[in-house]
């Protein structure tokens, strides 16, 4: 199943656009991360791609269709999101908060399925965080909290994952443990965009990458291509110099 995103304009101000006439392709079985400085348009750009804000120009489609016409229940069965940060103040569980991923799967009367329960159960095994299913969701350390949410998006089983600086306050172990996952996923068939900060380890892992600068798409490609010395510099205004290795290893060079 395929996203893409074709030349859309949004602003939150009509004088200020965030983006402006961005084309972008997640097709099934890759992984495209999306970098950028502060402020360039990536978490805006997911929000657009996922239904939640609506572009005044241009058009998000999932293999076609239009994901603005789309019932918000069906694009949660196509399309699953990990936000940058969730509410510590919910009054749930860590089971029950999993278990809303699979809400849009529940019958016409708004009840669980039986095998919803199994699905929970191994999306939450998946991340390592079974050990918590009866703790309280606020309870826990930031860290955990973002692994109960990727588990969230696992058990919706959906083909498309969108993923807004997934490894927010993970430690680099958990980071190293949430990239494997990520390639995992692709390898059987999930389309995954993920918006990033991390210049350095994130690329071991992606088949695509996008650069972006004041809300356009400043280049595209390959990681080594896209992350090249002349681009970090132009659109970071860093002199880096980075090359990573296929044993999962990189070297970089400040100056």
């Amino acid at each position: 199943m395929t996203l893409r995103a074709e030349n859309i304009t949004f602003s939150y101000r009509r004088e200020r656009p965030v983006l402006r006439g961005i084309t972008l392709e997640v097709q099934p079985g890759t992984v495209t991360a999306l970098f950028g400085p502060n402020g360039s348009g990536k978490s805006t750009l997911l929000r657009c791609m996922n239904g939640t804000l609506q572009p005044q120009s241009g058009c998000v489609t999932v293999n076609g269709w239009q994901i603005n016409s789309m019932p918000r229940q069906e694009i949660a069965r196509k399309v699953a999101v990990v936000p940058q940060d969730s509410p510590a103040d919910v009054p749930l569980t860590v089971g029950e908060t999993v278990m809303l991923g699979r809400f849009a799967h529940w019958n016409v009367w708004g009840q669980e399925m039986p095998e919803d329960r199994i699905i929970v159960e191994q999306s939450l095994a998946r991340l390592n965080v079974s050990d918590l299913t009866e703790r309280f969701f606020g309870y826990i350390s930031g860290g955990e909290r973002q692994r109960v949410v990727l588990a969230r998006a696992l058990a919706q089983q959906a083909p498309i994952m969108l993923l807004d600086e997934p490894n927010t306050h993970l430690d680099i172990s958990h980071q190293v443990e949430l990239y494997r996952l990520v390639r995992e996923l692709a390898n059987e068939g999930k389309a995954i965009l993920m918006a990033c900060h991390d210049i350095f380890v994130t690329p071991m892992f992606v088949d695509n990458a996008v650069l972006m600068q004041a809300g356009k798409v400043y280049a595209a490609g390959s990681a080594a291509k896209v992350l090249a010395p002349d681009n970090v510099a132009a659109v970071f205004g860093a002199s880096i110099k980075i090359s990573w290795q296929k044993n999962f290893s990189f070297s970089a060079v400040f100056s």
